[in-house]
């Protein structure tokens, strides 16, 4: 399933590693580690943020996204599903074979 994953970076310990030159190779080393499709950094409510798009197969994997920016940066994060225009029209062909079943179970019931 294609997530959005939003990373929001502590300012500390953040800023202290870009004092020391480390954040560079720490930010490295957790992009390697992540199967990853994009990623973009920016801000988000004047935080240093990360935005990363990517497939999540099963929902434990979660922690191997997350805890890395957890435990290096102390960073807040959210995982949102993302659709691309394909899975919405299959959303909306799925949805709307669900509402004729829906209403014809109704009709019989009722």
């Amino acid at each position: 399933m294609r997530m959005l994953v939003n990373v929001i970076l502590s300012f500390e310990p953040f800023n202290s590693r870009v004092k020391s030159i480390t954040v560079g190779q720490e930010i490295r080393q957790i992009v390697e580690e992540i199967k990853l499709e994009s990623i973009y950094f920016t801000e988000i409510d004047g935080h240093r943020s990360v935005v990363i798009v990517m497939d999540l197969d099963d929902a434990y994997a979660v922690p191997t996204v997350a805890e890395p920016w957890h435990l290096n940066f102390v960073a807040n994060y959210d995982f949102r599903v993302a659709m691309t225009p394909k899975d919405l029209l299959k959303a909306v062909i799925l949805v709307n074979l669900l509402r004729s079943r829906l209403k014809i179970f109704l009709f019989i019931v009722f």
